[in-house]
């Protein structure tokens, strides 16, 4: 209870800046030239004034910036997104649609890499200043230094074009009419390449503090303790360093969910799938405001959501945390 006491608070807490994002973005875009029918006439060809300002009066942009925000937060309270012009249909089904595939996204690319960070991080650890280490670590480096697109295009080069294995871009097989696990199948082999180019950029992160930390939990009076008390050294590293050396782990997924959610907007663009940040690039060129004020709703509680699990997490791992110690 104590546990989940300390994550609920956290989680209020979150609330208020939430708020903060949301009412500082509104008032940004404000300041963009354009609005939504603008892109709307645009896209018609144009159009005579008094059928702009019915459309303007339709929307609500002839309102104050004031009247307009008021609005806009008031319909949030009853957890209205409001409607898309550019789609034709309401906000929360433009982003459903959209949400799955960014979602799958984010938990590959963040298992991949926090998995295989952990791995690398420990054989880092325990072959300090061997060649295991310097190839582990010179591959961390190069993988951080990389941007994330050039890996994304460079997989499609080699992959996709000349190997021929796995598909350049999208979701599924359209129109393959798959159902069941013949469909997961078919939309894991498309979901490879953006995995590993998101992954690994946060994989070269985590392993970097892995080792790190292992080698600060190494050297701790516990470890020599559990040694000279005879146990073997895959229970040290197990049970008792590993434990405690994921705690700055778990702290930086919280960190960099926001990251992660910021680089798939490249990722989605370089392999054309239809996720939340391939939508919001789509959104910001058609002035789509709403829909774009929904995407940063959506992805900032999908943040709070992972912080508030991380925290728990955290708490489960180090007792101290729960206890309020």
């Amino acid at each position: 209870m104590q546990v989940l006491a300390l994550a609920l608070r956290r989680l209020a807490s979150s609330l208020p800046t939430l708020l903060i994002i949301l009412v500082g973005l509104f008032l940004l875009l404000q300041l963009a030239p354009g609005d939504t029918v603008d892109a709307l006439v645009a896209q018609m060809g144009g159009g005579d004034p008094a059928m702009i300002a019915q459309l303007r009066e339709f929307y609500g942009l002839d309102a104050s910036v004031a009247v307009q925000l008021g609005n806009y937060l008031w319909r949030l309270v009853r957890l209205d997104l409001g409607y898309s012009a550019i789609y034709a249909k309401p906000v929360v089904d433009v982003i459903l649609e959209r949400l799955p595939a960014t979602l799958l996204l984010m938990v590959s690319a963040l298992s991949f890499a926090f998995a295989a960070g952990i791995a690398l991080g420990v054989i880092a650890a325990r072959r300090v200043n061997q060649w295991p280490d310097t190839m582990i670590s010179t591959l961390g480096l190069i993988f951080y230094a990389t941007p994330s697109f050039w890996f994304g295009l460079m997989s499609v080069v080699v992959f996709s074009v000349h190997l021929a294995w796995l598909p350049a871009g999208g979701f599924e097989t359209i129109g393959a009419g798959l159902t069941g696990w013949a469909r997961v199948l078919d939309a894991m082999r498309y979901l490879v390449l953006p995995t590993l180019t998101l992954g690994l950029g946060f994989l070269a992160i985590y392993l970097r503090i892995m080792r790190a930390s292992m080698l600060e939990v190494l050297t701790l009076d516990f470890v020599r303790t559990a040694r000279a008390k005879g146990l073997a050294e895959y229970g040290v590293v197990v049970r008792h360093v590993l434990r405690n050396a994921l705690l700055p782990m778990v702290t930086l997924i919280g960190l960099q969910a926001g990251t992660m959610l910021g680089g798939s907007v490249v990722v989605e663009s370089v392999f054309a799938l239809p996720g939340l940040g391939r939508l919001a690039y789509e959104s910001v060129v058609q002035r789509d405001l709403n829909t774009l004020l929904g995407i940063v709703f959506v992805s900032a509680l999908l943040v709070i959501v992972i912080n508030f699990l991380v925290d728990i997490a955290y708490a489960r791992l180090d007792p101290r945390i729960g206890s309020g110690r």
